[in-house]
Order: C-alpha cells, then sequence, then structure tokens
C-alpha cells in the first residue's frame, strides 16, 4: 500500500506571505507551493503541481481582491473551505541588529499606509516591495545592517530574520478571507453552518436582478455577499458573485436558486462549503459578510 502523501497548495506570494499563512492554518501538514500571480496559481493546478489553491477574496480595508471575481469562473476549481487571516505586521532585520539600527523598511505597498504612525514615530523610511515575504528572504540573502521589513512573523521564522516589533498596524482590525480551492465539490458531511456560493447573469428583461433576488427573501435565505462586475468587455453582460447561507439540499435555499435560475442566462454553483469558526466573530467585531 502506497503511503499517503502530504497535499500541495498553491498560494500567490513567497513563501512566509499572508497566503501562505492561509494555508498554513488550513492544512498544517500541507507542501506550499508558492506562485508569482493568481493565474500562476491556477496554472500550478491544471498542471497537476498542486492540489490546492488558496486565493484572497476579500480585505476588510480595501474591499475585495482584484481580479479574483473574473479568475475564479474560469479557473474550474470549486471551494471547499474558507479561512481568516488577520493581517499582523511585524518589523524584522537582520539577526543581532536592534530597532534604533532599522533607518529603512521594504515591504508590499498596501502595508506601509498600515504602519505609517510606528514607522514615522521611529523615524524610518520605507519603499515598496513588489512582496513583503520576497522582501524578507532578499533581506536574508544579501541585506544591508540598517534595513528592514515589514512582513508576517512566520516570513520573519522562514527566513531567519528577527522581529523587533510586532503588531505595528496601526488599525487592528486588517482581516483578509481566503478561499481554498479544490478539483470537485467537497462530497463531505455537512457542518454544522454552511455557505454556498454562486455566480450568475440575469436575462437581459426589466428589473430581473430584483425579481432574481426576490425569492432569497422570500424564503429567508440570508445573503451576506452579492457582488457584479463585467465581463467580455462588455457594459451589458454584468455577472454577478453571491455567498449565501445554507446547503442548495436545503428547502428554503432550492427554492430560492430555482426561482433564481428562472431569471438568468447562466448560473453556476462554485462552492459549498462550512462557515469558519471566526466568522462570527468577526461579524461581531466590524461586519464581515453583514448583508
Amino acid at each position: 500500500m502506497s503511503q499517503k502523501t502530504s497535499p500541495r497548495i498553491a498560494f500567490q506570494g513567497a513563501l512566509g506571505a499572508y497566503s501562505h499563512e492561509a494555508c498554513l492554518q488550513a492544512r498544517p501538514g500541507a507542501i506550499p507551493v508558492p506562485c508569482t500571480t493568481f493565474e500562476g496559481v491556477i496554472r500550478a493546478m491544471r498542471e497537476g503541481r498542486a492540489d490546492l489553491a488558496m486565493l484572497p477574496v476579500e480585505n476588510t480595508t480595501y474591499g475585495r481582491v482584484a481580479d479574483i471575481h473574473r479568475l475564479l469562473p474560469e479557473s474550474g476549481l470549486k471551494i471547499i473551505a474558507e479561512a481568516f487571516v488577520r493581517v499582523r505586521i511585524c518589523l524584522m532585520a537582520l539577526p543581532g541588529v536592534k530597532l534604533d539600527e532599522v533607518k529603512h523598511v521594504r515591504a508590499h505597498l498596501v502595508l506601509l499606509p498600515q504602519a505609517r504612525a510606528f514607522l514615522d514615530a521611529h523615524g524610518i523610511t520605507s519603499e515598496a516591495a513588489a512582496d513583503s515575504a520576497g522582501a524578507a528572504a532578499e533581506l536574508a540573502a544579501d541585506g544591508p545592517r540598517h534595513e528592514g521589513v515589514l512582513a508576517s512573523a512566520v516570513a520573519a521564522e522562514i527566513h531567519g530574520l528577527e522581529v523587533l516589533a510586532e503588531d505595528i498596524e496601526d488599525h487592528g482590525h486588517n482581516t483578509t478571507r481566503f478561499l481554498l480551492m479544490a478539483p470537485e465539490l467537497d462530497a463531505t458531511p455537512r457542518g454544522e453552518q454552511m455557505l454556498t456560493t454562486f455566480i450568475f447573469e440575469v436575462r437581459n428583461i426589466p428589473a430581473a436582478l430584483y425579481k432574481a433576488m426576490g425569492g432569497f427573501a422570500t424564503n429567508g435565505v440570508n445573503m451576506t455577499k452579492l457582488e457584479s462586475y463585467m465581463v467580455g468587455g462588455s457594459f451589458t453582460a454584468t455577472q454577478f458573485y453571491a455567498d449565501i447561507e445554507g446547503h442548495p439540499d436545503d428547502a428554503p435555499v432550492r427554492r430560492a436558486l430555482e426561482e433564481l435560475a428562472y431569471f438568468t442566462n447562466m448560473l453556476e454553483i462554485l462552492g459549498v462549503y462550512p462557515a469558519h469558526p471566526d466568522r462570527l466573530a468577526l461579524n461581531a467585531e466590524h461586519g464581515l459578510g453583514a448583508e
């Protein structure tokens, strides 16, 4: 009998990226497969270099992640789980370097403004990097002593850097939601609270979206997310991405989806998966995923 191997998870970024942290939380024993781009993550799945994919979809500070809603339907992948990562920013430097020696830091453009108060208080200048975890790897390989990096604690551990200060973000609510994706829907038994994600395109008739949404209201199905995006370079071919609470086998959800199908040209379920335990706590804290 062959020995079962650990699954391989593809993600965008270098080892130690926040996407890598999401992989470690979702599948602690998995083998990370870093990719340069989101398209590279999907390509790794298609080429058989990865068994699962971890993709970010939204952030409490910056909203939805660009291009993801376009890529998900095209990927052919299905959502099997969600994960939430609090973006905890650490200042790291070469071993033996003290905080007052750090005069300049590098990090992804998105992270720099989130730690502005700390950097200003310590007189540290900053520079944007393509990837925070990648900047950590570069610093560890051949970086100057006066330079630091803003990244995750995972990046510091992987690249052998010392954390000089942690949780230096100006606000403690920045959280990213990730989707764990596989080639097929997960047919395992249901959890206590389920989510269903789907995309659809409404028919070109008056009040089609209003009528399509009516089935969820009349059947008491909570829609936690509804976003539109254009496809094919057309102003009329608008698709919608939606998350709802419940399973398609639940009678209210089944009736709502049947009514939705009547007013759509296309309806595709992208995933049926358990709600993460952190979801309720995050909703209570700052309304993530609230209708």
